[in-house]
C-alpha cells in the first residue's frame, strides 16, 4: 500500500512530457527556496545534530560525511530544485579537507562558503577567508549566530543568481544584433553622437540612425538613459 506522503500528482516537464510529482518533491522545493544547504562534515554525530537543526528552520539540508562524496555528487547531473544555496563544510577531514575544497570549487563557479572547525589555527582562518569564504566558525558554535551567517550566505547567493539571470537575457537581446548595429550600440555607449559615428563608420547620418532605432528596438529600450542602465545594470 502506498502511504499517503508518497502519492504522485501529475506535473509537466520542460519537453511537455508527464511525471510524477511527489508531495515530499513539492515539500522540499519549498525548503529549497528558502535555501538549500550542503553540509560537510566527517563527524556523524555533528552532521545529524546540524542536520536537524536546519530541517526546523525550513531549509533543505543535503548532508555530507566527505568532500569527495560531495564532488562525485557533483557530476551526476541530478536535478536540483531552484533556489538559493551555500556549503557549511568541516575544516579538518581526511583526504579532502575544507581548505583543498575551497580551492577545488573556485574552478567550479563555488556557492558562498562557510568554514567551521573545532581544532584550526588562526592560520586556517586567515587562508579561508582571504580565499573568500564567508566566515570561519569555531566549534562549539551558537546557533543563532551559525543562522545568522547562513541567512547572510544565501542572501549572497539569490543576490549572485539574479545577476546571472539578468546577464543571460541581456547576452540573448545583444545577440539578436546585427554586426552594424553591434558597433552602432557600442559608440553610443561610449559617448558619440549620431554624426560622429556616421563620419567614423563611413555610412549616412540616416542609415546610423536605422541601425541604433532597431538596435534599441530589439535590447528593449527607448531613451539613451535606458540603455546606459541596462548596462550598467548588468555589470554589478
Amino acid at each position: 500500500m502506498t502511504k499517503k506522503a508518497d502519492l504522485p500528482t501529475k506535473d509537466k516537464s520542460k519537453d511537455g512530457a508527464l511525471k510524477s510529482i511527489t508531495i515530499a518533491d513539492k515539500e522540499m522545493s519549498q525548503r529549497c527556496l528558502r535555501g538549500r544547504i550542503v553540509l560537510i562534515d566527517d563527524d556523524p554525530e555533528i552532521v545529524s545534530a546540524l542536520k536537524s537543526l536546519l530541517d526546523m528552520e525550513g531549509y533543505a539540508c543535503e548532508p555530507y560525511l566527505s568532500a569527495n562524496e560531495f564532488l562525485k555528487e557533483q557530476f551526476l547531473n541530478k536535478l536540483k530544485f531552484p533556489g538559493p544555496w551555500c556549503i557549511l563544510c568541516d575544516v579538518k577531514m581526511p583526504e579532502v579537507d575544507g581548505l583543498e575544497l575551497q580551492r577545488q570549487l573556485i574552478n567550479l563557479g563555488a556557492p558562498p562558503l562557510v568554514l567551521m572547525s573545532g581544532a584550526s589555527g588562526a592560520s586556517e582562518a586567515v587562508e579561508g577567508l582571504r580565499a573568500g569564504a564567508l566566515d570561519f566558525l569555531i566549534k562549539p558554535f551558537d546557533a543563532d549566530r551559525l543562522l545568522a551567517t547562513l541567512q547572510r550566505a544565501l542572501i549572497i547567493s539569490s543576490q549572485r543568481q539574479v545577476n546571472t539571470t539578468k546577464s543571460f537575457d541581456l547576452n540573448e537581446r545583444i545577440s539578436l544584433l546585427s554586426k552594424r548595429e553591434f558597433d552602432v550600440i557600442n559608440r553610443v555607449l561610449k559617448g558619440q553622437i549620431n554624426r560622429d559615428i556616421a563620419e567614423e563608420e563611413a555610412i549616412a547620418l540616416r542609415t546610423v540612425k536605422h541601425h541604433r532605432h532597431l538596435a534599441f528596438k530589439k535590447l528593449g529600450v527607448t531613451k539613451l538613459v535606458d540603455l546606459v542602465r541596462l548596462f550598467e545594470q548588468n555589470k554589478a
